[in-house]
């Protein structure tokens, strides 16, 4: 059984539909504003499940109040980054901690390689297993696009 029939990276919400129009995502930075969240962009090259830290491009937006803001920035990260995974971030402060309260990818790569399981027998009957991101096969900066 396929678990992810669209063969594609999904993390954070929407993940399974598709991609968000430019509109649709102001819609949703325009939520998060209203709930009093601060938005961030962040871009990678290694989606793999576990690398939850991503680079950020600027700083975070905490008081911006417009969807403007949040969509000029996202406009020069997709210019500086055509070929990466860039996602949005909205943090919520209301309890004296940034926590993340949405979280979407917003760009990807024209080829998304996808990952692979690894399995190792260990002591034992034991078998261990790792995900393996294909995009690393290639050295940073190489991974998407021509």
């Amino acid at each position: 059984m396929m678990t992810n029939p669209t063969g594609r990276v999904t993390q954070g919400q929407f993940s399974f539909l598709p991609d968000l129009s430019d509109d649709e995502i102001r819609m949703q930075i325009d939520y998060g504003l209203r709930k009093g969240h601060a938005w961030s962009v962040e871009y990678t090259d290694d989606p793999h499940p576990r690398n939850t830290y991503w680079e950020m491009f600027g700083m975070p937006m905490f008081d911006l109040r417009d969807a403007a803001g949040v969509m000029l920035e996202l406009a020069q990260c997709r210019r500086t980054f055509p070929d990466h995974y860039i996602r949005l971030m909205a943090f919520d402060s209301t309890r004296g901690v940034e926590s993340i309260a949405m979280s979407f990818i917003v760009n990807r790569p024209k080829s998304e390689p996808g990952f692979g399981l690894v399995r190792q027998e260990a002591e034992g009957r034991n078998i261990r297993c790792t995900v393996h991101a294909y995009a690393t096969d290639r050295p940073e900066g190489e991974r998407f696009g021509s």
